[in-house]
Formats: C-alpha cells, structure tokens, sequence
C-alpha cells in the first residue's frame, strides 16, 4: 500500500499512488476524508485498518492522472526530521574516510529544520545565492515512525515504524560563512551542518510505502539520475547501521513521536568525490524500489 497527499480541484486530498495515476482515499470510502498527513492512514494511524480494507477495493474508486494533481511532501510537520551521516561504507571511503564496522562506530545523526527545508514532489530545489557551486545531492531512505517509542530494542523496532519513504539530501559541500573569519577549532564541522540547512535541501515523497508492505527494508534497490544519467546505484543491504538499530540507536535517548521523519543516510555515487554538482536546469530523479520516483528540478538563485 503506497498512499500519498496531494492537491486536487482546490483540496488536499489523501489518495493510493500507482505511480502514474492516485486513487483518492474517499472515492472509495467517504470517511476517508481527512488531509493533514497520510500518518493517520498507515499502520497505527487512527485509519490504518479502515485504508487497508479499502485498499483492497481499489479497483472501485476514481483514477486522476498525476499530470494533473500536484504531489504534496506526505508527512508535511514532522515533530523531528532526523538523518544520518556516514552510513554506507562505500561512500565514506569516496570522501577520503575510513569505513568502521558496526560493532567499533555508532550512528552520525543530525537534523534538518522540516518547515523550510522539506520540498514536495517536482518542486524546485533552490540554488543558495549565498552559497552556489557546491549542491550535492543524496538519495536516502526515509523512516516514518507510527506510534511513540522510547527505549525499544533492535527486535522489537520495526515495530514502532508506519512507513518508508523517499528523501534527497541535498548539501551544500562548500559552504564557507565569512571568507574572512578567524579560523576555529570546530568551523569545519559547522560548515558542513550548516550546509544541510539551506530552504529546499530536503525532496521528499512522492508517497509512503506501508510498513505492512516492505516486511524487509534491507532489501531495496536505490538509484538516483540527474538529467538521465545514473549517478547512484545501490542497495538498503548495504547500511551500516539498519533500519532497526537506527530506531533502537536514537530511541535509546530521545523520544521518537509519530510522524518523526529519520533519513538513514546515503550510499556511495555523490557528486562530491567526482566533481559533479547541480545547476539550474537539471532534474534529479531518486528512486527507491517498492516506493517511487521522487523528480525535482534544480532551481538557479
């Protein structure tokens, strides 16, 4: 079951994705009316079981053509919009670094700020006028938490997780706040953080693929094309960290909400390491398999 939330005839609808074509929710079952999120409506949800009965009788409601709906981000005001850094061997060692095993490292995790930085579907990612020669690009896999988790265990975490998603995290690999400055001990770090903050560095969408429907999400075929040419090519098996031990991992010290988004992190293919990076013009494709393709063009300031 892949649900997204898109605008249609002046409403915010929730509706099945079928990549080419949505169902909305209420043209099968007039209930099914609420807009704010596609959470109330996956495994959880207040809706979860009522949209699994009406997934089932699909075939009965209305088609609209993608062309002509737009594609909203389906999990709009996360509480926390975490991700992860360093989790796939390979494309720490394409920046220059050295990939430990899991048992010696744990989980990089930081976070975007989810009002200006989450972009909906064929939205523009911006260039920063401040900052416009460096915009990278990462094709992630998104976990969307369905019910509050504090403490739980590697066995027990994907229990706690509605759904998957897919993000691009866009960076900004060259941010460098006041070419004049006085250099500072920590001044590299914060270049890099900053540079994952700028409006627009976090895509998301185009749905939510029901956890009921990707039992294994280390499994998953991950490929990202900017203007046609394949740029990322890899596999959710190829985590460090999985699904499971990054919800035990944060859980272990921060409350996970329903809703909280975590993006786990990108494998190897960025632009960085070969010199490639976006301009104005260009159209990023990140597909995950089993969710979607998310598109975006690329915005010049």
């Amino acid at each position: 079951m892949r649900l997204c939330r898109f605008e249609y005839e002046n409403s915010i609808q929730i509706g099945f994705y079928q990549d080419d074509t949505v169902v909305p929710l209420k043209s099968i079952d007039s209930t099914l009316t609420a807009n704010d999120s596609v959470l109330p409506f996956l495994p959880h949800g207040e809706f979860g079981e009522q949209t699994q009965s009406a997934a089932e009788k699909m075939d009965a409601g209305t088609s609209v053509s993608v062309d002509d709906v737009k594609l909203l981000v389906p999990i709009p005001n996360p509480s926390k919009l975490m991700l992860l850094a360093g989790n796939y061997s390979k494309h720490i060692e394409e920046g220059g670094g050295k990939a430990e095993e899991r048992a010696k490292t744990f989980p990089y995790v930081f976070m975007k700020p989810p009002l200006t930085t989450l972009t909906n579907p064929n939205d523009p990612i911006q260039i920063p006028a401040v900052s416009p020669n460096h915009v990278d690009w990462e094709l992630e896999l998104g976990i969307v938490i369905g019910r509050e988790c504090k403490g739980v265990s590697e066995g027990e975490a994907l229990n706690y997780v509605a759904g998957y998603t897919v993000i691009n995290d866009i960076s900004d690999r060259k941010f460098k706040p006041n070419p004049n400055r006085a250099d500072r001990e920590k001044d590299s770090f914060f270049d890099w953080l900053h540079g994952k903050w700028h409006d627009t560095f976090c895509p998301m969408g185009p749905c939510v693929t029901s956890a009921n429907t990707i039992t294994d999400p280390q499994g998953l075929k991950l490929d990202l094309r900017v203007n046609g040419e394949t740029e990322q090519d890899a596999n959710t098996s190829d985590m460090v960290f999985p699904v499971a031990a990054i919800v035990e991992f944060i859980s272990s010290f921060v409350t996970l909400a329903p809703g909280d988004v975590i993006s786990t992190g990108t494998p190897d293919g960025v632009g960085f390491p070969k010199g490639k990076f976006l301009k104005a013009g260009d159209t990023v494709e990140a597909e995950i398999a089993g969710i979607g393709i998310l598109k975006n063009p690329v915005q010049g300031p």
